[in-house]
């Protein structure tokens, strides 16, 4: 009975959760989150206005459709209209259907177009999925080459709770407080804040799909096809996210988790990250003097 009384209520309030949605999904979330990025929030704008518009059209249609059938029924002695075919009505619902297609199709295209502009970007990322984990290759910042490529799985803790009878509560793997069973890594996707990052994505073996919900976009990584796109995340935080395309058993075990730090703290980070460089023959020194 609790349990029955509690679902509702979480209903109800995930359908206001993306007025003040977190950084992370949120238990019976209805509506998209408004995101952290420029474009997120373009992307949230225009679906909010897509959604109204098709609610009024919806009030209207169903009005008028509730309205025939209980004041002009057969019961109240309504007799049918002798006409069969009105040119003008007919164009006047098929015009206006066009016009409020086109309305809605010229924002949504400008910013498809602009979220495929990766130019001007300042670093550059190679996202490779695998079933059932991430690569990440940092190619360039800045015109550097970082030279620092690792592998993202599930975290440990989820890995354990998610096997059968394993005996660990799901409800009970969280970080700071915050549940992240099946949303946390052993290894994040660290990114400077306030940074433009070009990602090019692709796939090993099977077509996934890279998404984090707070960036406003996803995108399919497909073997053998480099797909590209952007982001400028300016606050930083933790963003998580899933693969978004079914791949296999274990689709729902390759969360993904982005760590946006300050540019200074990124930097650090990159170069405690980098491969020590290797040891050569003219730098090593003898221990001994050669015998003979």
């Amino acid at each position: 009975m609790r349990r029955m009384l509690v679902a509702p209520a979480l209903i109800v309030s995930g359908m206001f959760a993306s007025a003040a949605a977190s950084a992370n999904p949120e238990p019976w979330q209805l509506n998209m989150v408004k995101g952290v990025t420029k474009t997120s929030h373009e992307v949230h704008d225009i679906h909010m206005i897509m959604l109204w518009i098709c609610v009024v059209i919806g009030i209207i249609v169903f009005g008028v459709m509730f309205v025939a059938m209980f004041k002009f029924r057969k019961s109240k002695g309504a007799i049918p209209a002798k006409w069969d075919h009105s040119t003008k009505l007919e164009a006047i619902w098929t015009v206006i259907p066009i016009l409020i297609l086109i309305a809605c199709a010229w924002p949504a295209t400008t910013l498809l177009i602009r979220m495929a502009d990766t130019s001007g970007s300042d670093m550059t990322v190679k996202v490779t999925g695998y079933q059932w984990k991430w690569r990440y290759e940092y190619v360039d910042y800045f015109g550097t080459q970082p030279d620092i490529n690792f592998v993202s799985s599930l975290a440990e803790d989820s890995n354990r709770a998610r096997q059968l009878n394993s005996g660990i509560d799901p409800a009970s793997i969280q970080v700071d407080g915050v549940p992240t069973y099946l949303l946390d890594v052993d290894k994040p996707l660290v990114l400077p804040a306030g940074v433009k990052v070009r990602f090019v994505i692709t796939a090993d073996d099977v077509i996934h799909a890279w998404w984090v919900p707070q960036l406003g976009w996803k995108q399919d990584a497909i073997p053998g096809i480099i797909n590209s796109t952007w982001t400028k995340i300016d606050e930083p935080g933790i963003y998580r996210g899933q693969c978004a395309e079914l791949c296999g058993k274990d689709h729902g075990f390759m969360p993904i988790v982005v760590k946006v730090v300050p540019k200074a703290e990124f930097e650090q980070w990159m170069a405690a990250q980098a491969p020590a460089p290797e040891a050569t023959a003219s730098t090593i020194a003898p221990t001994t003097a050669p015998q003979g």
